[in-house]
Order: C-alpha cells, then structure tokens, then sequence
C-alpha cells in the first residue's frame, strides 16, 4: 500500500485546522487547534506508510467529527468570553 502523498497530508492539515477554528467557543476552538498541531508535529518524522495511512484515516474520522460539533455548537450559542472581546 503506498502512503499518502505529501499533499494530501497538507490537505487533510490545513482542513482540520479550518475546521477547528470554526468552534465558536473559544475553549472547544482552542482545544482542538492545539490538538490537530500537537498531532501531526508529533508523527512529522513518520515514514512507514502503513502507519501514515492510518492516521490519515484517523485524523479523516477527527475531521468527520469536528465537522458536526461545529454544527451543533452553532446551534446552542453562548455568549462570548472577556478573552473574545465579549462582555
């Protein structure tokens, strides 16, 4: 099986991140940008392709469900933090 390419690893990177930062609430936000960075700064140095396929499905799945939270936290707004210029 051959490894995911270098930029569909970027891809999948770039859309958790996206994807992340739509979390309106700022601790759920931060979480999981802190998250996906400390996860794929983790396996960088990862070459074995059986394992870089699984954790792009993982991390596709993580995506999946980031995705929905998105969805429902949107649906239940809360007020803004003091740290989000809110009052």
């Amino acid at each position: 099986m051959a490894a995911p390419s270098r930029t569909s690893v970027l891809a999948l990177y770039k859309a958790l991140l996206r994807e992340s930062g739509r979390f309106t609430s700022y601790s759920y936000r931060e979480y999981a940008l802190r998250r996906v960075k400390d996860a794929f700064r983790e396996n960088r140095a990862l070459q074995e392709p059986e394992k870089v396929a699984s954790l792009m499905a993982r991390a596709q799945e993580s995506l999946d469900v980031i995705r929905r939270q998105v969805v429902v936290g949107n649906l239940y707004s809360v007020n803004k933090l003091v740290i989000e210029g809110g009052q």
